[in-house]
């Protein structure tokens, strides 16, 4: 048999929220329907649309989005009395938790008589906003607890998103910051130093990815790479390119070899056909002084040596960015590194930043000079790469809206050469400030 569905009526009110009208559903069990809400002092037009139901089926079909507030008779007959009649614990406020199940997000005024003062204190600690006696009942009194009932409501929803949203960046961020790389040098001469800025507000984690490893042979390898895009998508496909180059050079894959296997993740991974990724590694020699290059369609690093400008590697021999063409070759270039040397990769975001309010772009020949610039002035190591980070941002304006991410390798051959006097070879020496003399006597290498 259909539950008949009580008419809905208005009356004025004044306190309402905003000066809009709201609408209090009353749930109450006066078999004879006579029970009637106090008239409601009008004021700035504002009304309140009254909906009655006998019994809490008629509240969940009354029950819409637009309800702000109920108003529920703590005497409405519950499952409690049956659980008496069985011997169990009974619960008077059963069904304010029933309502309040139903209506997490609407406000709950509890209605009950004065000698229930203890069971009412309890309404509101279980959920409650508010509550109000029989006797005491009118229409001002009943007004103002609405508006207070539907803001303290409110306020709690907002807190309560609030506090979730806090705890979701917090998780955010742990999670990120638990993909970011953690080189693997140990036993390496060579000296890594990074700066890594996504360029999603509030993100730790961007498309851009790097990592170093060092295998048993002693070869240090390094990569930089970039995924089209900005978005968390971009971001999780870079942490899982990385992680793959991670696994097959640890496997013993080099070159072309395992670009071409990278290649194949990301074809695998990507959401569209449209995604690609550059991608820059370069494998060092065990002596430190040779290295192999390889670029697809990458900026090409920076290096610098004692007493030279610092000038970008050869990039003519590069390949295609990762994902663009099928069966796409890279080829692998023999560099000379030399005894002391510093070696800069990083994304097109150090790069592609404007220059004043023009269209201008920094561009890779800006970079460079910008980078010897700050050479002579003495900036070395981490220093210098967070100098050239926030110079870019300023010569932009503002904040990047690309990823930057920018690693530096350095060996100096002084420093190796005591390590090696000294059988501390692999062991951490600290990194001597600009103009400092290192260990050996001889001054830190350019970068």
């Amino acid at each position: 048999m259909p539950v008949p569905v009580p008419q809905q009526r208005s009356v004025p009110a004044a306190e309402t929220s905003y000066g809009a009208d709201l609408t209090l559903l009353v749930i109450e069990d006066d078999p004879a329907g006579t029970f009637t809400v106090p008239e409601l002092p009008a004021a700035a037009g504002a009304r309140v649309r009254i909906r009655t139901a006998r019994n809490l089926t008629e509240a969940g079909l009354l029950l819409t989005d637009d309800v702000d507030c109920i108003l529920l008779d703590l005497a409405l007959p519950s499952g409690a009395e049956a659980r008496t009649a069985r011997g169990e614990d009974p619960d008077g406020l059963a069904t304010l938790k029933h309502v309040l199940r139903i209506a997490p997000r609407h406000a709950v005024l509890a209605l009950t008589a004065q000698e229930d003062a203890e069971l009412a204190a309890e309404a509101v600690r279980v959920g409650a906003q508010d509550y109000l006696f029989h006797d005491e009942l009118d229409g001002r009194l009943l007004s103002r607890a609405i508006r207070y009932a539907v803001e303290r409501k409110r306020a709690d929803v907002a807190q309560h998103q609030l506090t979730e949203s806090r705890l979701r960046a917090q998780e955010n961020a742990r999670l990120e910051r638990g993909l970011l790389p953690t080189p693997l040098l140990e036993g390496s001469d060579l000296h890594f130093a990074a700066r890594y800025r996504p360029g999603r507000s509030r993100a730790l984690l961007g498309g851009d990815f790097y990592d170093t490893v060092r295998t048993p042979d002693g070869t240090v390898h390094v990569m930089i790479g970039d995924v089209c895009g900005h978005g968390p998508d971009e971001a999780a496909l870079g942490v899982e390119l990385r992680i793959a180059w991670r696994a097959l050079t640890l496997a013993g894959l080099c070159g072309d070899e395992l670009l071409s296997t990278l290649q194949q993740v990301l074809e695998h991974e990507r959401e569209s056909e449209e995604i690609f990724a550059t991608l820059c590694t370069v494998d060092i020699a065990p002596d430190g002084r040779r290295a192999g290059l390889c670029l697809a369609g990458h900026p090409a690093p920076l290096i610098a040596r004692q007493g030279r400008a610092a000038h970008l590697l050869p990039y003519q021999d590069g390949g295609p960015a990762l994902g663009l063409l099928p069966r796409a070759r890279w080829p692998r270039r023999q560099v000379e590194l030399g005894g002391s040397w510093s070696l800069m990769m990083y994304t097109d975001g150090l790069i592609e930043g404007r220059v004043g309010d023009g269209t201008q772009r920094l561009g890779q020949d800006g970079m460079v000079a910008m980078i010897n610039r700050q050479l002579a002035e003495g900036l070395t190591g981490e220093d210098l790469l967070e100098a050239a980070v926030t110079h870019v941002r300023e010569l932009n304006g503002g904040e990047l809206t690309d990823d930057v991410a920018v690693l530096l390798l350095d060996r100096d051959q002084d420093v190796v050469r005591h390590r090696t006097q000294h059988g501390v070879r692999g062991r951490s020496i600290p990194r001597p400030r600009p103009g400092q003399v290192s260990p050996a006597g001889a001054q830190r290498p350019p970068l």
